[in-house]
């Protein structure tokens, strides 16, 4: 009977340790969300690549290939309209045009130059001269700047399914 008290106590403080470590790591995840805004489906920002490590991505793409992956950036612009596309920035002057899956969801109009961590489908794309229009005139474009887009553009496009915004 002593033996099976001692055996008790030795489970019962492994349990109460593995609760405290479940507990700690709890809260830590709390704090990392806790410094993020999080819109459409619920994200994590470690593991992100680096805005860097997606230009060189997107350079070895083919059109109409696409990739999932998760990347940190910065925004640049943010549609005016309704918050429903953004444009991040990547290396070299390049950048990434955000679209959100299925409509799903918006980001504030107000967040241009915060970092922001995507999730979902990175791909390259042949922007049409319509699409490339629309776009000019949600960012507020003059009509001679709307006008004198005339070629299709080819772009780093990404679907996101999930975007956290650093408070």
């Amino acid at each position: 009977m002593k033996k099976f008290n001692i055996l008790i106590g030795v489970l019962a403080v492994l349990v109460s340790c593995q609760s405290v470590e479940k507990k700690k790591q709890s809260e830590e995840s709390v704090l990392e969300t806790a410094e993020y805004a999080s819109f459409g489906a619920e994200i994590q920002a470690e593991g992100a690549k680096s805005d860097l490590d997606m230009l060189a991505m997107y350079q070895q793409l083919p059109v109409s290939d696409s990739v999932n992956t998760k990347f940190s950036a910065t925004v640049k612009e943010v549609c005016q309209s309704k918050g429903c596309w953004m444009k991040l920035k990547l290396q070299d002057g390049g950048e990434a045009m955000v679209r959100f899956k299925d409509y799903a969801f918006f980001v504030p109009k107000d967040i241009s130059g915060k970092e922001v961590v995507v999730s979902g489908k990175a791909f390259v794309d042949m922007m049409t001269v319509e699409d490339q229009r629309h776009y000019a005139e949600d960012e507020g474009k003059s009509a001679e700047e709307i006008a004198a887009i005339t070629e299709p553009k080819k772009t780093f496009s990404f679907e996101a399914s999930g975007v956290l915004i650093k408070q």
